[in-house]
């Protein structure tokens, strides 16, 4: 039985795959400068006897894994391969060498995940009809997107793919478990820059100034009634500022301030008249004020969306390969992802893999210096996103 050959080859590399995912989260590296990752997963893949593409948006890598009947049917598994700048505190044998950089999101366990995915598929090709495309993807952590990237360099074409899916780590589930949500997951992403401009000078006569300061509260105040008065108390959506500067002094009033945030959306139409509503508010409230706002909004990810049909096959196919007692129900989030890209473009799913052991110390979430995961998971993650590629192949 083909289920049966997966977790048995699965469980047969995992001491393989633990070993390349120390070796990634020692050699971290940032988004789009990815050489040395990608010169792994490449020679990787080829020493499984395939034939990967190189250099696809820079550092990415993407390998077509054909099985019998190759061209009826095509589906595409993503793996992300960066990291983050981030000084990791975890005191382990594998800890980061390359200084301030980090596998702060478990970008590590995605692409030997998907390299144990590679080795197994390729070993299994007489055995499936269709073909697997796997995606080596850089830049997830970083504005534009490696995911668009590659989409725009041709990733969804020849052959286009019927689906994709993406594996996540989750620190908040417990290993050996693994969640699954339909429909909206994660939100959009667009960074809010505001340069509140006025005329500086002594605190103690401000009727000779325009306090840029005071304009700036009062802007960052009112934009909050975007949120409260104008989304729909139904439409989860975010708008933080997480950083002001004010480079003034007790008696000094400066020109200007500087203000950064985050609007987050799990509606594209409501980004849109979000984002138009922020700036037309700020611009107007400072001129009102006798002030100056210039706006700069940096677009970032779209919403991620979970297709139901799809999301739903590859659950009944984890259900088969770990125990349906281990999978669970996952909440949406206001956080964002670059995979979104593809769910904009073919159906795509988007799961997590849990790796949190509360009796080994184990609970960091993702994006802290101290993230670490159970590497029990990495004996399932493998066969796991081989099994529902393989599952999905043989829906009609």
């Amino acid at each position: 039985m083909l289920l049966s050959r997966i977790k048995s080859l699965s469980e047969k590399i995992s001491t393989d795959v633990i070993l390349w995912r120390r070796h990634f989260h020692a050699h971290p590296e940032l988004s789009y400068k990815e050489f040395n990752t990608a010169k792994t997963v490449v020679e990787k893949l080829k020493s499984f006897g395939l034939s990967p593409v190189e250099g696809v948006a820079g550092t990415g890598v993407v390998v077509l894994i054909e099985g019998l009947n190759s061209k009826m049917k095509t589906i595409a598994l993503r793996a992300d391969m960066d990291a983050l700048p981030i000084l990791e505190a975890n005191e382990v044998e594998y800890k980061s060498q390359n200084q301030g950089v980090m596998h702060a999101c478990g970008h590590d366990v995605h692409t030997s995940s998907l390299l144990g995915t590679a080795k197994i598929l390729s070993e299994l090709k007489n055995e499936f009809e269709g073909s697997v495309k796997l995606i080596f993807q850089p830049g997830e952590e970083k504005n534009p997107g490696g995911a668009s990237v590659m989409i725009n360099e041709g990733v969804l074409e020849d052959p286009k793919p019927s689906g994709i899916i993406g594996q996540h780590v989750m620190p908040l589930v417990p290993v050996g478990k693994v969640g699954f949500r339909e429909g909206m997951y994660m939100a959009s992403s667009d960074e809010i820059y505001l340069r509140v401009i006025g005329k500086g000078g002594h605190g103690a006569a401000p009727e000779l100034t325009v306090d840029p300061v005071v304009i700036a509260s009062h802007i960052i105040i009112a934009l909050q009634q975007i949120i409260s008065r104008n989304a729909s108390p139904k439409q989860p959506t975010v708008l933080t500022f997480g950083k002001i500067s004010a480079e003034g002094a007790t008696n000094v009033i400066p020109n200007e301030v500087n203000i950064a945030g985050t609007f987050r959306a799990l509606n594209e139409n409501w980004r849109e008249e979000g984002l138009q509503k922020i700036k037309k508010m700020a611009e107007g409230m400072a001129e009102s004020m006798g002030g100056k706002c210039e706006v700069q909004i940096s677009r970032g990810y779209p919403y991620l969306e979970n297709n139901s049909e799809l999301t739903r096959r590859i659950r009944l196919a984890a259900e088969e390969y770990v125990g349906k007692e281990n999978v669970v129900d996952i909440d949406l989030t206001l956080g964002s992802e670059d995979f979104a890209y593809y769910s904009q473009k073919i159906p795509a799913s988007f799961y997590r893999l849990g790796t949190r052991n509360d009796a080994k110390g184990i609970t960091s979430y993702v994006h802290t210096p101290t993230f670490d995961i159970d590497e029990d998971a990495l004996r399932i993650s493998s066969g796991l996103m081989a099994w529902m590629a393989v599952k999905e192949l043989m829906e009609k």
